[in-house]
């Protein structure tokens, strides 16, 4: 993880975006503090995924619960 102050980050960002394109994590700090982190965007698309398949994983082991008794026309209106 790499560390960059605001002013650095504003007057270098396109930089700062090649960095995080490439998987750096960077952290910005404001007088010394950590205000902000910037990541890549896969990271938190692997762990939607990751999520969604738990999720489909245990709807599959779910049974169906209530009445099937009509069919995808009855669903839309003419």
């Amino acid at each position: 993880m790499k560390t960059v102050t605001a002013s650095d980050a504003n007057r270098q960002f396109s930089s700062v975006l090649r960095e995080v394109a490439h998987g750096e994590v960077i952290t910005v700090v404001s007088r010394g503090k950590p205000v902000a982190t910037i990541s890549p965007a896969k990271a938190a698309n692997a762990q939607r995924s990751a999520a969604k398949l738990t999720l489909l994983k245990r709807l599959n082991r779910q049974a169906a619960t209530g009445a099937r008794n009509w069919n995808r026309n009855e669903l839309y209106e003419n």
